[in-house]
């Protein structure tokens, strides 16, 4: 069994893998190690090949303020752009020679100050502090329906994409409607004979205005810098002065939000019939608010059906709903989403006093600034519990989150700890001020757990920036 050694080590070589390492090398840290699971950066963005695959955020704004990108080829960049934005990325600050690929996590554990990583093939890395950057969307989930061992036809998520399938001339299901569900949905109505789509609840869906960006527009963008700074800072403001007023709950906001949507369905939607099973029966901005120019045009499609109905179980050629229905499909694909809660779900991770992290968290993750958590030293979780947005970039708040864990690792030459107390403050401020929020509006989304929502962080981006500038010393407990 190997066992290496290294001050930090990083887990996941996504967009908050990437920015960790970057950060550490532009403060001429080079004691790390970036370990990745697959065989190449990007994460989501890796792995999220669907047809239609692309970002639901401005890609001059889903990029790194310290790295912006004046090629992007779309308003909002499509996945390959994306991916290979983020392999450029890591090229060019020197992070492929921290990186070691194919190195699958099974278990963290903390001892005497240090932290034993386990991999997969018995390989162990011992650490001073770990960094989880995997992050919250990327173990695909896969609801289990009756009899779907018996059925004969292809199926897979829509994160697992299998391009070796034709779906051409296809008769195809798809089982959600949700933010990959919008993308992948338009593609496949024009390639399928017919479509399929089963969902339950209707989404708020705002039209995208996507095109493309000119050639004066790319030239400019690289020539003067201060217009794509100008350009950037205005999508930032639109998310943050108007789409999280709807999620405050702002009447005003939320109407013109309502509307908004409302003129989409009915340009593109004229089955009244349609249009109804369109509409969501709750406050706009409780569950994510979508983006799309496609989805209704595809719903109106003499080729698609979309079905309300819940489904009961898998046939052999197909599905069945509720209502005793069955429909025969050659390929079955799950947009179902992926599992948010409990955090580092597929990792082990054992803290002090042999206490499982699992256990720790087994009613809902908690973590002090979204960050760590008691009983677990060293250990940073990024994109952790209550740092998730609904209305702007998580670029924005995983580039303020780690330069707020920089500060932490620079200050501490030990062990850096948080109390339970300190920690249980924290998570109370989050949930009573979550309460008044649109997130708490409905029973279930991927955002919550019971009554609580881990997720989401519950002001705005610009608060979120200054409470992450400089660490409270004395909520942490440094051993030297």
């Amino acid at each position: 069994m190997a066992i290496f050694d290294t001050q930090i080590l990083i887990i996941g070589a996504g967009f908050s893998g990437i920015c960790m390492g970057v950060q550490l090398k532009e403060a001429a840290r080079d004691d790390f190690i970036i370990v990745e699971k697959a065989d190449e950066v990007g994460g989501t963005w890796r792995e999220n090949t669907y047809p239609g695959a692309e970002c639901d955020i401005p890609s001059a704004l889903y990029s790194y303020s310290f790295a912006p990108n004046p090629a992007w080829d779309f308003k909002w960049a499509k996945q390959k752009q994306i991916h290979a934005y983020q392999k450029e990325i890591a090229q060019n600050y020197g992070l492929y020679e921290h990186i070691r690929f194919g190195r699958t996590v099974v278990s963290a554990s903390y001892e005497a100050g240090r932290w034993q990583t386990v991999f997969a093939d018995g390989e162990v890395i011992t650490s001073r502090f770990l960094v989880s950057a995997i992050g919250q969307l990327h173990v695909p989930k896969t609801p289990e329906i009756k009899g779907a061992v018996d059925y004969k036809g292809a199926s897979f998520h829509s994160a697992q994409w299998d391009h070796t399938y034709d779906y051409e001339c296809k008769n195809i299901a798809v089982i959600g409607n949700a933010a990959s569900a919008i993308q992948l949905i338009p593609e496949l109505a024009e390639a399928a004979e017919h479509l399929t789509v089963y969902h339950r609840t209707p989404n708020w869906i705002i039209p995208k205005k996507d095109r493309a960006y000119s050639g004066i527009e790319k030239w400019l963008g690289k020539r003067v810098p201060g217009l794509g700074k100008l350009y950037r800072f205005s999508l930032f403001a639109q998310g943050e002065f108007f789409v999280w007023r709807i999620i405050m709950g702002k009447p005003i906001a939320r109407w013109f939000g309502e509307a908004w949507v409302m003129a989409g369905l009915r340009k593109h939607v004229k089955d009244p019939d349609l249009r109804a099973k369109m509409l969501p029966d709750y406050p706009m901005g409780a569950r994510r608010v979508l983006l799309s120019d496609k989805i209704y045009p595809a719903f109106a499609r003499d080729n698609v059906d979309v079905v309300l109905d819940g489904l009961d179980q898998f046939t052999e050629d197909g599905v069945q709903t509720v209502d005793g229905t069955n429909r025969a499909h050659d390929l079955v694909v799950y947009a179902t989403g992926f599992y948010t809660n409990p955090f580092l779900k597929e990792i082990d991770v054992t803290g002090q006093g042999d206490v499982s992290l699992k256990d720790h968290w087994a009613d809902g993750a908690t973590a002090y600034m979204g960050t760590m958590t008691a009983g677990f030293p060293n250990l940073f979780v990024l994109y952790g519990p209550n740092t998730n947005t609904g209305h702007t970039s998580i670029i924005y708040k995983i580039e303020n989150q780690i330069g707020y864990v920089m500060q932490l690792i620079e200050r501490t030459t030990s062990i850096i700890s948080v109390s339970a107390e300190t920690e249980a403050d924290f998570a109370d401020e989050m949930q009573t001020r979550l309460e008044g929020l649109a997130w708490s509006k409905v029973e279930e989304s991927w955002y919550k757990v019971g009554n609580r929502v881990p997720n989401n962080w519950p002001g705005s981006a610009l608060e979120f920036k200054r409470r992450f500038k400089t660490p409270i010393w004395d909520d942490y407990e440094i051993s030297e």
